[in-house]
């Protein structure tokens, strides 16, 4: 089954063979012996490309969870004296990743020295199941994916200038004036638009930005650079704002806060690795200004 999953997983004998620490040959009779056994092709073979069979898909979603209960129940009945240790495989979205994410790694590989990490930020949602993570911390509304998660907190917005922008700008009162103003604006399938609340109130800004940008960092140099009005996060935002660099801009308006949350395979069959992990980035994001 271990085999099966790994050649699957990595969607090559040879690579799985290197994994298991084994040869192709041998992950290639294990495979072969066990469709025998089932009476069913699990996988469809080329010489060019390997393939899952339906049937083999499913039996591949079935192993993943029983390899972790027997995975889970070994570390059980061996205790690993409930220490976090060995390999912890996170990914998370590339911005959120590497200016936050590696700030609560970091901090648990000091409290955790038998853990190592591996990382891959991306914004493509990762199948953590098929692509073997243990942890995604993912920013925004949870899709019905059948996962566990925990929230950790809420990422808060606001809306910033800087000094020299404001300046030479019109004056800014009211949402209303930001028709007045250039905007620096996330464009999303090539739509700019600000979905701006303040408490009961809403207000949603549509504009042909000055800046139409797909990067939070490249809305924030922009911002700095005195291009215009951007939406930022407030922990992105708060450092320059202590500088002086940046300023908030129609205090209490911004875009709903979005939920930040750690997602796992199963919250019943956690290893302390993980479950030590998540602990950690729920006790640090509660005592910290992300929000």
């Amino acid at each position: 089954m271990r085999a099966f999953v790994a050649v699957v997983t990595d969607g090559s004998f040879t690579t799985a063979a290197e994994r298991l620490g084994t040869d192709k040959a041998r992950v290639s009779r294990i495979v072969r012996r066990m469709e025998e056994k089932l009476s069913a092709r699990l996988l469809t073979r080329s010489t060019r490309r390997l393939s899952v069979t339906e049937v083999g898909r499913d039996y591949f979603e079935r192993a993943v969870c029983i390899l972790s209960a027997a995975e889970a129940a070994e570390a059980a009945v061996a205790h690993q004296s409930r220490e976090p240790k060995g390999l912890l495989k996170v990914t998370a979205g590339s911005e959120f990743g590497t200016m936050v994410v590696d700030g609560w790694i970091a901090d648990f590989l000091r409290l955790a020295p038998k853990v190592a990490v591996e990382t891959e930020y991306t914004n493509r949602i990762v199948d953590i199941i098929h692509e073997g993570f243990d942890v995604a911390i993912r920013v925004g509304a949870l899709p019905d994916s059948g996962l566990s998660a925990r929230k950790l907190g809420e990422v808060g917005y606001g809306l910033y200038a800087a000094p020299g922008y404001l300046k030479r700008a019109p004056a800014l009162s009211e949402t209303g004036d930001l028709k007045h103003h250039d905007l620096i604006m996330k464009t999303l399938r090539g739509r700019s638009s600000w979905a701006l609340v303040n408490g009961p109130d809403t207000h949603t800004i549509e504009a042909a930005p000055r800046a139409a940008v797909n990067s939070t960092i490249s809305a924030k140099n922009l911002a700095l650079a005195a291009v215009g009005v951007a939406q930022l996060p407030r922990f992105i935002a708060r450092p320059y704002v202590a500088r002086g660099s940046l300023l908030g801009v129609l205090p209490g308006w911004a875009e709903a806060p979005a939920p930040v949350h750690a997602v796992f395979p199963s919250s019943r069959y956690m290893d302390p690795k993980v479950r030590g992990f998540v602990d950690h980035c729920v006790e640090t994001f509660a005592g910290s200004a992300e929000r």
